[in-house]
């Protein structure tokens, strides 16, 4: 779990450079396929936010607590900051000589044991459970898809990993990486315009399989945007 400050955030922002720019409203994998759902289906269905948490959450520790976790019947979702987490299994760019927060554990492992690898797999860090929200009473376990958005992109993640009970907004390595935002884990990151789309009572097992995040998160999603017009 990365605890990073706006400014460190802000500066990870400025430091990004992408060699093109996302096209507004059209959404896309991180290989490059086009989602037959765009950032702009989804974000039309959350538009409103129905609170289901008791308080509000801090984007940073040194930050207000202006957060709520929103909800309909079928997602969770909340609009925050992305913080880069880069726990679980070392590697190259995950390690502790690359992140001072770094932990070699995650809360959810892979099928196999080994520690989920935030270097590889786009997953999503939820508080950990609290009086404010507790996100398995909401139907949310490790290995749920979720679909993070920002700039018109939508990368499918999994719940892989939980962090502080009043901090909220972060992704892994992966994730930052596949929505074109600096991933390093002491600089990169984004200050603000991230949604976070939690999909209710459902899982990709094993969870480090992430062309079966994807597919599950194109299906859920396309579902989630249908229900709007029933």
């Amino acid at each position: 779990m990365r605890v990073q400050s706006l400014t460190l955030a802000a500066a990870g922002a400025a430091l990004l450079a992408p060699a093109t720019l996302p096209v507004p409203g059209v959404s896309f994998a991180a290989s490059g396929d086009r989602h037959r759902i765009t950032a702009t289906d989804l974000l039309a269905r959350v538009h409103d936010c129905v609170q289901v948490s008791k308080g509000r959450y801090r984007s940073d520790a040194d930050t207000a607590a202006t957060v709520p976790v929103c909800g309909t019947p079928q997602v969770v979702f909340w609009k925050a900051d992305l913080d880069i987490d880069c726990d679980g299994r070392p590697t190259a760019h995950c390690n502790r000589g690359a992140d001072p927060a770094f932990s070699a554990a995650t809360a959810y492992q892979q099928s196999n044991g080994r520690q989920l690898n935030a270097e590889k797999l786009p997953y999503v860090v939820v508080p950990g459970p609290s009086g404010r929200w507790n996100h398995w009473a909401s139907g949310i376990r490790g290995g749920a898809v979720a679909a993070v958005i920002y700039k018109g992109r939508v990368q499918y993640a999994v719940v892989g990993d939980t962090g502080p009970r009043d901090i909220i907004g972060e992704a892994s390595y992966a994730t930052a990486k596949a929505l074109g935002v600096n991933p390093d884990p002491r600089v990169g990151g984004v200050a603000s315009g991230v949604t976070y789309i939690v999909f209710k009572d459902s899982a990709v097992d094993p969870i480090e399989d992430r062309a079966a995040a994807e597919a599950e998160g194109e299906r859920l999603a396309e579902q989630f945007t249908e229900d709007a017009d029933r």
